[in-house]
């Protein structure tokens, strides 16, 4: 890390200018219960290597991480099975939106990355087929990496995510069609809802992702959770494909690897330097943290410290 600079000064100075400007964007109101959260949430949680660690804001506020979910079941399929996942879902960016059907027509069923709704989906199947109770081997698995115990499943966003899931629903079926899901759909996708639903907070999220910001990292129970190799590989896939069709934008403007959520958060990695989570609901066009994208693209230029 550079020891010039100061990061809780640095961190408050960005987060109090972005704060001061027009909060634009709209919530993910299509899910109803996301709907309810305050839009002017705002938090942040930074941790380096060297264990500095700042939080700002709202960051203890528990929020839905969604699409953020998407990295760590990756990360446990990937542990779990190994290559064989690039069988049945791609490393590609999509160039189409998250919820694309188009593109799985064309390609018989592969979805293009593991973070798209569909590759997502099939990242679902493959836990299920390799775990004997999925949804609480996967909360079990969180709370082995974050350390936190108090991690849990929103029944209420589940059942609203099943409610308005059309077309969630069409693509579970779309690709079991091609048969590139094993189970049953309704199975599949009450554990992607669910997965979908977890909460936590901007420290939780920074603590969990911890294993991609240093790749020796062990969890709770001391067990190495990635390779060094699968670590890298997460890492590119996050750079190229974690902001769905903003993901080149984020690549140019941050310089980071990350993930976003539509519940507003994202966490970017600067490998073996830090983490940092954001979080603020309202989104931008892409379906992106409108806050969230300002800050860390005024917090990698103000530091330089990004990966480029």
């Amino acid at each position: 890390m550079n020891t010039d600079i100061n990061y809780k000064e640095t961190l408050e100075e960005i987060y109090h200018t972005v704060k001061s400007e027009k909060n634009l964007g709209e919530i993910a109101n299509y899910i109803p219960e996301l709907a309810k959260t305050d839009p002017d949430n705002f938090g942040i949680y930074f941790s380096s290597i060297a264990n500095e660690e700042y939080g700002i804001g709202d960051w203890e506020t528990k929020f839905s991480i969604q699409s953020i979910s998407k990295v760590l079941s990756l990360s446990m399929a990937y542990h779990l099975i190994g290559d064989k996942i690039w069988e049945r879902v791609g490393v590609e960016p999509s160039g189409n939106a998250f919820n694309s059907l188009v593109q799985l027509e064309a390609d018989k069923g592969i979805p293009r990355n593991p973070f798209i709704n569909g590759g997502a989906i099939v990242i679902c199947d493959f836990l299920i087929s390799h775990l004997k109770k999925p949804k609480e081997e996967f909360l079990h698995y969180i709370k082995e990496l974050s350390g936190c115990e108090d991690i849990s499943y929103s029944e209420s966003i589940a059942k609203s995510e099943w409610s308005v899931g059309y077309r969630n629903i069409a693509l579970c079926n779309f690709i079991k069609s091609f048969g590139n899901i094993e189970n049953d759909p309704d199975e599949v996708l009450d554990f992607y809802f669910n997965m979908c639903s977890i909460q936590m907070n901007c420290s939780d999220l920074t603590k969990t992702f911890t294993f991609l910001k240093d790749s020796t990292f062990t969890n709770s129970s001391g067990h190495r959770v990635l390779t060094t190799s699968q670590v890298k590989r997460i890492n590119a896939i996050m750079q190229t494909c974690g902001f769905y069709d903003e993901s080149g934008e984020f690549s140019f403007k941050v310089g980071l690897p990350g993930k976003s959520g539509v519940g507003g958060g994202i966490v970017a990695i600067f490998p073996e330097k830090y983490c940092i989570t954001v979080w603020s609901p309202k989104l931008n066009e892409k379906g992106n943290s409108y806050r969230g994208m300002k800050f860390l693209e005024a917090f990698t230029t103000k530091t330089k410290l990004s990966i480029f």
